[in-house]
């Protein structure tokens, strides 16, 4: 398989909500469907503070998703405002390690350039060692560690 030849990325548009949603489910799977899809519906809202991007195949299927919001308020490790934050990012197995995650990134990353964003932030769970690893293979760099809180009051 040609990593980056097989692979085409594109800002998902309002016809592709039902496939962004199913990759949504397949990342978040203990997420109600339509949760996800209202969601998702929610980040459309944001016109120029989010965008999605789609990963297809050659043959047009969608195979990932990245998508990402423009954070202004404090974002963890990072210096600069706004922050580019990657919300999420899915690949699907048979497509992992081909350069798929690599090319959305790059989408994202360009994404926040043309808005003025110097970092991109993200966050994972302190137990999900193969999304720190995929961070990390994406050239992000740990910046902190933390557990959070709350009490019902």
């Amino acid at each position: 398989m040609n990593v980056h030849g097989d692979i085409r990325i594109a800002v998902c548009a309002a016809a592709d909500l039902e496939e962004w949603v199913a990759l949504r489910a397949a990342l978040w799977p203990d997420e109600p469907i339509d949760a996800l899809r209202t969601h998702a519906e929610e980040l459309t809202r944001k016109g120029g503070d989010a965008v999605t991007f789609l990963a297809r195949d050659r043959a047009g299927a969608a195979i990932g998703f990245a998508e990402a919001t423009l954070r202004r308020d404090y974002v963890n490790g990072c210096s600069t405002s706004p922050v580019a934050f990657l919300e999420g990012i899915y690949v699907a197995p048979a497509w992992r390690r081909c350069g798929a995650a690599s090319l959305l990134c790059a989408a994202i990353e360009r994404w926040g350039r043309e808005r003025g964003c110097r970092e991109l932030g993200s966050d994972t769970y302190l137990d999900n060692a193969a999304s720190q690893k995929m961070h990390e293979a994406l050239g992000f760099e740990e910046m902190e560690r933390v557990v959070c809180y709350r009490k019902i009051i």
